[in-house]
């Protein structure tokens, strides 16, 4: 049989090569949403009340989730953060840990910084680079930075040039260590897009909190697609306490896992809080119940 295309194969395969690159945009979008999307489940150790335990694992696995994010330790006025984990005996019983329960560290949080000054602290790059050090160890490849109430940039916009300086710093460190810082910001999703185009760094991003624009009464919704796919790196998926998500007449996670597919955004999905007023210490119940109804809606 001949190598050689006849002139009719050869003008059909070319007409199918055309249609391919002619391909309108919308079409290529829509080709991507129907992709099956991957969404995982994790709790934060310092909200079930296991910050830096080895406990954490086992009580995440009971929780019924598949990951924690794990917290750097406390910060006050230390130079850097009272992290266990620095420790390689202490970090190979997490790792060894988390292996024999199938479990991920889906990311480091440095929750310290929701009450100290990001903006100010002299020794921040001792205590960033901290936390990429033990991502690398761990194997982690997000960490969490709350700008926390003095880094609120709509009550200290005079922070802005010294907040933009310092996560350019931290967008080069990250970058060099491979991995993601996602900042938790008080702006509204045009101000946090604005900001990460200051900031100049692709290794900067989002961690997107749902609770943040329920609060204030903006659209869900609108501000997940202004951000889009690209610049959320996760998600605290749950609102302020009160009622468990499944009850939650404010936040409707089917059609955010809507607005998720429509974006093509896939990823973690970390339970931060929504638990219930009348029983806010019992974590399994709370964080057992909300990690359920997260797995129903995304994971069926």
């Amino acid at each position: 049989m001949s190598h050689l295309l006849s002139r009719r194969d050869f003008l059909s395969t070319s007409a199918l090569l055309t249609a391919g690159l002619l391909l309108p945009g919308w079409a290529i979008a829509l080709a991507h949403t129907k992709k099956k999307l991957t969404y995982k489940v994790a709790v934060v150790d310092l909200m079930i009340l296991k910050r830096q335990k080895l406990g954490s694992l086992q009580l995440t696995k009971d929780i019924g989730a598949d990951g924690v994010e794990i917290d750097m330790g406390g910060l006050g006025q230390r130079e850097t953060f009272d992290n266990q984990l620095a420790k390689p005996e202490t970090r190979q019983q997490f790792i060894d840990k988390a292996r024999e329960l199938n479990l991920e560290i889906c990311s480091l949080a440095m929750t310290g910084f929701y009450a100290q000054s990001f903006a100010t602290r002299p020794t921040y790059q001792r205590m960033i680079q901290d936390c990429l050090d033990t991502m690398k160890a761990l194997n982690v490849k997000v960490a969490f930075l709350p700008l926390g109430t003095q880094g609120d940039l709509r009550k200290n916009p005079e922070l802005r040039p010294a907040i933009v300086e310092r996560l350019k710093v931290v967008g080069e460190m990250a970058k060099k260590a491979g991995v993601i810082v996602g900042i938790e910001t008080a702006l509204d999703a045009k101000g946090e897009v604005a900001l990460l185009k200051e900031i100049g760094s692709k290794n900067i991003q989002i961690y997107f909190n749902f609770s943040n624009p329920l609060k204030e009464g903006r659209d869900l919704h609108e501000e997940l697609k202004i951000l889009g796919r690209k610049r959320i790196c996760q998600m605290h998926a749950t609102d302020e306490d009160g009622v468990w998500l499944q009850n939650n007449t404010r936040l409707d996670m089917k059609k955010v896992k809507q607005t998720l597919a429509d974006m093509g955004w896939e990823g973690w999905l970390v339970i931060e809080r929504s638990r219930d007023a009348a029983d806010p210490r019992n974590v399994k119940k709370n964080f057992g119940a909300n990690a359920a109804y997260l797995k129903s809606i995304f994971q069926s």
